[in-house]
């Protein structure tokens, strides 16, 4: 979920992205906030979005106290043709409790607004329902979701059906810092199981105040041509 994420800085998961999702608590009163950050790579579970160059990235979020919530968020890309920016708009409800139990559900659309086929048509964007589950030890944050492929145009990265699971967890320390790993299969429905895959990745976040978040992350892919990649970021929530 590639935007969805605790921390501000982990970009990338129903993205669904690098860390997991937003959490969002009962007792919340509805607010409107604003993210801007920048990123030396854009990956998305587990491949990089900008041709492993860097990415400006930000967008705009309404959180109500119901559980509610919907936004948009923009990046720029590099996929070797014309396509020069993603945009993403979701909603969904999700909710915390006191005993650590947390979920998310919701969709979100993934737009290319200048892919376009020769008559004008999209080609390229698509839309997933997802859902997560959470857990707050106290220590340790546990999660786990689903990604599922429902809309495709005729060019999409994925297809209807294509699905994505995923599971990772968070561990804060020394108040500032927070340690994060996950795990993701991409699996494809329309092709053969070997295209399937399974990717990591492992982030070290460090909460700097008004100064935002920063991150260093490492992502690997298991397929025998890839090498570890490295990225590291910046944001920041108003």
């Amino acid at each position: 979920m590639k935007k969805f994420t605790r921390s501000a800085l982990a970009a990338a998961i129903v993205t669904i992205g690098s860390t997991g999702g937003v959490a969002f608590t009962s007792t919340a009163t509805a607010e409107l906030s604003v993210n801007i950050g920048a990123v030396s790579n854009y990956y998305f579970r587990g491949g990089s979005e900008t041709d492993d160059g860097a990415a400006i990235q930000g967008g705009i979020d309404y959180e109500h106290e119901s559980g509610f919530y919907t936004g948009t968020w923009v990046s720029n890309v590099d996929f070797g043709d014309d396509t020069s920016y993603e945009l993403d708009l979701y909603l969904g409800f999700a909710d915390d409790f006191d005993n650590g139990f947390g979920y998310d559900v919701g969709y979100v659309y993934y737009a290319y607004p200048d892919a376009r086929d020769d008559d004008g048509s999209l080609s390229a964007d698509f839309g997933e329902i997802y859902g997560e589950v959470s857990f707050d030890t106290g220590p340790v944050g546990l999660y786990g979701g689903i990604a599922h492929v429902v809309t495709d145009s005729s060019d999409s990265a994925l297809e209807r059906k294509d699905t994505y699971y995923y599971g990772g967890l968070d561990i804060p320390f020394m108040e500032v810092y927070s340690a994060g790993f996950l795990v993701g299969r991409q699996t494809f429905d329309d092709t053969d199981e070997n295209d399937n895959y399974t990717h990591y990745t492992a982030s070290l976040t460090r909460d700097a105040g008004d100064w935002g978040e920063f991150s260093f992350n490492l992502e690997y892919v298991d397929e025998s041509d890839e090498d570890v990649g490295a990225w590291v970021g910046w944001s920041k929530t108003f």
